[in-house]
């Protein structure tokens, strides 16, 4: 599942491309082993966090997650989950609270499921510390033939924050997205769940002026009409637990060694895979004299901006920073207890100092201590193959198995598909007519071209050329006197090509039109709730009473 302790070895991952094609690796029948191996390697973990073992922090973190979850679910659904035990397994995903399309959906389907299935408890994480860059939704319509791609704006433009600290800006705009978004869609998908999702969307606003907790509590609300029983939670919430400061600091007390390990695993990553981007998958951790960067983020909330982090070790400190005037001392030593400072993260929580994890911490620390067994995309396994390599590389450990799951869905709209071989077999025609006309011609040639007997004999000269090597000497004669028969008989030609031309740009429009009818990414509200009943449902194990439930 994970990498090699010497040479790193990496699954490829491709989404999947054809409507309704689904990728589930590894199968679904393997999940109940890879829960028991999960399970089994965790246990008694004594790895030494500062003072205390990853498999105690690991319990604590547990207990915490499924408290904070059913507290934060409750909020705007009921919880129906009976209490969790300290062996019920723990099955998570997580995204960004968006409006995502239906191939992440997916994984929201195979928790519920497969929790119901394992007897664990699903709980989805909420990566609301990612920033929304743009509060538009991408929403077809027009005709089939003349399909066209719209920006609706769900809120006015803003700052580029976190989820987390981004507020809705224009209520009345926000309010009327579903409306618009309906009307715009509705001569290709005329009954999209936008319809009955928005205005559960705008009863949420009632409650919270938080733009991505509005988007992710209802549409957590519309799963549990489908029948789906997850638990949700705010990243923001994760970072926010005591036992997630044990994590925090350990890293930050052991970055030195940390860093390298980090560089060398996305290095290898970037060989392997002959990435040249040094952003990709993830940038280096930066050294900035004797300030390391650390895999964190760093905000205020005065001031909701991103920010990197940095630490600089002291004799009986650490000191972090944003590198642009802000600094805290931590009372943390890297062979001393992180007691002190797991307090100290608390309370910079509490003065709205946020320390959040980016991508590849935030998995780590939700595949080693929060649950039995991770739901990824493609992009988010992409990325825990390098958190495999750290979690060998830095904490001597087997990496913990995890599940991906892709689909591709496109919106059910009635049409012809058009592929780009059809435009190359027009395109060939052409050239064919250009370079080869004799051969679609039937002797008789054209009006307004040569005779029958001319043509014959402009046919018979190309022959002979052809049938004349091509030499030093000849060759370019030879290539004057071919092209100009080709030339003299392209009247004879002229209404195929005629022809062709106007196939080359119907098949072109058509050509468009398919890439905007058979996009994947279109956020699953635009699409009606039969194509889910009859596409995520069937594929996942007893999901045959999901959906059943609807109120």
């Amino acid at each position: 599942m994970g990498t090699g302790s010497a040479d790193l070895a990496y699954r490829k991952l491709r989404a999947p491309q054809e409507d309704g094609a689904v990728l589930i690796d590894p199968p679904l029948e393997q999940v109940g082993a890879i829960l028991k191996a999960n399970r089994n390697d965790r246990r008694g973990q004594e790895y030494d966090l500062q003072g205390r073992s990853l498999w105690e922090v690991s319990r604590e973190a547990r207990r915490e997650l499924l408290e904070k979850a059913r507290q934060w679910t409750s909020q705007y659904r009921d919880v129906d989950l009976a209490p969790a035990g300290p062996f019920t397994p723990i099955l998570l995903a997580g995204h960004q609270p968006q409006l995502f399309h239906p191939g992440v959906w997916l994984k929201n389907f195979a928790l519920g499921a497969l929790a119901r299935e394992h007897g664990g408890v699903g709980v989805n994480l909420l990566i609301d510390s990612d920033t929304l860059k743009t509060p538009g939704v991408r929403v077809p319509g027009g005709s089939v033939a003349r399909p066209h791609v719209a920006e609706i704006a769900m809120d006015r433009a803003g700052a580029v924050a976190p989820y987390e600290e981004r507020a809705i800006l224009d209520r009345r705009l926000f309010r009327d997205f579903g409306r618009r978004a309906t009307d715009e869609i509705a001569s290709l998908v005329p009954d999209p769940v936008v319809r009955d999702y928005w205005p559960m969307v705008v009863e949420r606003m009632d409650q919270t002026d938080s733009l991505g907790a509005c988007l992710a509590q209802s549409r957590h609300q519309l799963e549990g009409r489908w029948g789906l029983n997850t638990l949700e939670i705010p990243q923001s919430w994760v970072c926010g637990m005591r036992s997630h400061g044990w994590f925090v600091a350990h890293l930050l007390a052991q970055l030195p060694r940390l860093r390298q390990v980090y560089n060398e695993v996305v290095e290898e990553y970037r060989r392997v895979h002959r990435i040249r981007s040094r952003a990709h998958p993830v940038p280096n951790l930066a050294q900035e004299g004797p300030w390391l960067e650390a895999p964190f983020w760093i905000w205020t909330a005065e001031a909701p901006r991103r920010r990197r982090l940095f630490a600089s070790h002291r004799r009986r400190e650490i000191v972090l920073s944003d590198r642009q005037g802000l600094k805290i001392a931590l009372p943390l030593r890297a062979d001393g207890d992180a007691r002190a400072a797991v307090d100290r993260l608390a309370e910079l929580g509490r003065e709205g100092i946020r320390i959040r994890c980016r991508a590849l911490a935030t998995t780590l620390w939700a595949r080693l201590a929060l649950g039995d067994l991770f739901l990824h995309g493609i992009g988010g396994a992409k990325y825990d193959q390098v958190t495999d390599g750290l979690i060998r590389r830095f904490f001597g450990l087997d990496p913990p198995g995890f599940l991906v799951l892709s689909a591709t869905l496109h919106l059910p709209v009635d049409h012809r598909p058009t592929t780009v071989d059809q435009l190359r077999a027009i395109e060939h025609g052409l050239r064919e007519l250009t370079y080869h006309p004799e051969c679609y011609i039937n002797g008789t040639g054209e009006v307004g071209g040569p005779g029958g007997e001319e043509v014959a004999q402009l046919v018979g000269a190309k022959a002979r050329w052809i049938r004349t090597g091509s030499t030093a000497e000849n060759a370019r004669n030879r290539y004057r006197e071919i092209r100009r028969i080709n030339e003299a008989l392209q009247p004879c030609v002229a209404r195929l090509r005629e022809r062709l031309a106007g196939e080359r740009r119907e098949t072109a429009r058509a050509l468009t039109a398919e890439a905007i009818l058979s996009a994947r990414e279109y956020a699953f509200c635009l699409f009606p709730e039969s194509a889910f009943q009859e596409f995520l449902f069937p594929l996942l194990p007893r999901s045959g009473q999901i959906g059943s439930d609807k109120a």
